[in-house]
Protein backbone atom coordinates (compact mmCIF):
# COMPACT_ATOMS: atom_id res chain seq x y z
CA UNK A 1 0.00 0.00 0.00
CA UNK A 2 1.32 3.31 -1.01
CA UNK A 3 1.59 6.40 1.53
CA UNK A 4 -1.08 7.91 -0.19
CA UNK A 5 -3.62 4.57 0.17
CA UNK A 6 -2.62 4.38 3.87
CA UNK A 7 -3.69 7.88 4.34
CA UNK A 8 -7.00 7.55 2.63
CA UNK A 9 -7.74 4.21 4.24
CA UNK A 10 -6.67 5.97 7.95
CA UNK A 11 -9.06 9.09 7.04
CA UNK A 12 -11.79 6.64 5.78
CA UNK A 13 -11.54 4.62 8.91
CA UNK A 14 -11.49 7.47 11.12
CA UNK A 15 -14.93 9.24 9.36
CA UNK A 16 -16.92 5.83 9.47
CA UNK A 17 -16.19 5.61 13.35
CA UNK A 18 -16.94 9.45 13.87
CA UNK A 19 -19.98 8.85 12.57
CA UNK A 20 -21.29 5.55 14.50
CA UNK A 21 -19.81 7.32 17.44
CA UNK A 22 -21.71 10.95 16.42
CA UNK A 23 -24.92 9.75 14.59
CA UNK A 24 -27.05 8.73 17.42
CA UNK A 25 -26.36 11.97 19.01
CA UNK A 26 -27.39 14.04 16.03
CA UNK A 27 -30.83 11.49 15.71
CA UNK A 28 -31.55 11.95 19.51
CA UNK A 29 -30.69 14.67 20.99
CA UNK A 30 -30.93 15.73 25.01
CA UNK A 31 -34.39 16.59 24.67
CA UNK A 32 -35.59 13.75 22.59
CA UNK A 33 -36.54 10.29 23.52
CA UNK A 34 -35.33 7.14 21.88
CA UNK A 35 -38.14 4.96 20.76
CA UNK A 36 -38.54 2.25 23.23
CA UNK A 37 -36.61 -0.61 20.96
CA UNK A 38 -33.04 1.31 21.29
CA UNK A 39 -33.71 2.10 25.01
CA UNK A 40 -34.52 -1.96 25.50
CA UNK A 41 -31.67 -2.51 23.07
CA UNK A 42 -28.78 -0.62 25.11
CA UNK A 43 -30.09 -2.53 28.17
CA UNK A 44 -29.43 -6.13 26.72
CA UNK A 45 -26.60 -5.70 24.26
CA UNK A 46 -23.82 -5.17 26.77
CA UNK A 47 -24.58 -8.71 28.17
CA UNK A 48 -25.19 -10.59 25.05
CA UNK A 49 -21.47 -9.10 23.74
CA UNK A 50 -19.94 -10.37 26.66
CA UNK A 51 -21.75 -13.54 26.01
CA UNK A 52 -20.77 -13.47 22.34
CA UNK A 53 -16.70 -12.95 23.73
CA UNK A 54 -16.75 -15.50 25.61
CA UNK A 55 -18.36 -18.19 23.44
CA UNK A 56 -15.12 -16.76 21.16
CA UNK A 57 -12.54 -16.76 23.52
CA UNK A 58 -13.82 -20.94 24.19
CA UNK A 59 -14.06 -22.20 21.00
CA UNK A 60 -11.17 -23.23 20.30
CA UNK A 61 -10.78 -24.81 24.14
CA UNK A 62 -10.11 -28.49 24.50
CA UNK A 63 -12.45 -29.84 27.43
CA UNK A 64 -11.59 -33.55 26.62
CA UNK A 65 -8.69 -33.97 28.61
CA UNK A 66 -6.32 -31.21 30.55
CA UNK A 67 -6.10 -28.46 28.04
CA UNK A 68 -9.60 -26.91 29.18
CA UNK A 69 -8.46 -26.85 32.61
CA UNK A 70 -6.35 -23.31 32.52
CA UNK A 71 -9.55 -22.05 30.90
CA UNK A 72 -11.84 -23.48 33.25
CA UNK A 73 -9.98 -22.38 36.48
CA UNK A 74 -9.11 -18.62 35.35
CA UNK A 75 -13.16 -18.43 34.55
CA UNK A 76 -14.14 -19.91 38.09
CA UNK A 77 -11.25 -17.01 39.70
CA UNK A 78 -12.59 -14.43 37.32
CA UNK A 79 -16.75 -14.99 38.27
CA UNK A 80 -15.40 -15.58 42.50
CA UNK A 81 -13.14 -12.23 42.12
CA UNK A 82 -15.91 -10.10 40.23
CA UNK A 83 -18.48 -11.08 42.81
CA UNK A 84 -16.22 -10.18 45.64
CA UNK A 85 -14.64 -6.97 44.32
CA UNK A 86 -17.34 -5.96 41.66
CA UNK A 87 -14.62 -4.14 39.37
CA UNK A 88 -14.61 -5.62 36.09
CA UNK A 89 -11.06 -4.12 35.27
CA UNK A 90 -9.60 -6.14 38.02
CA UNK A 91 -11.59 -9.22 37.49
CA UNK A 92 -10.46 -9.13 33.97
CA UNK A 93 -6.82 -8.11 34.44
CA UNK A 94 -6.20 -10.49 36.81
CA UNK A 95 -7.82 -13.42 35.51
CA UNK A 96 -5.77 -12.84 32.05
CA UNK A 97 -2.65 -12.62 34.61
CA UNK A 98 -3.45 -15.72 35.93
CA UNK A 99 -4.59 -17.46 32.41
CA UNK A 100 -1.16 -16.50 31.10
CA UNK A 101 0.93 -17.81 34.01
CA UNK A 102 -1.22 -21.20 33.68
CA UNK A 103 -0.98 -21.52 30.38
CA UNK A 104 2.79 -20.55 30.38
CA UNK A 105 4.23 -22.09 33.57
CA UNK A 106 1.64 -24.95 34.46
CA UNK A 107 0.10 -26.40 31.31
CA UNK A 108 2.71 -26.73 28.81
Amino acid sequence: MTVTQSAITIIVIALATMLTRFFPFLIYPEGKRPPSFITYLGSVLPYAVIGLLIVYCLKDALFTSYHGLPELISIAFITVLHRLKKNTLLSIGLGTILYMFLVQNLFL
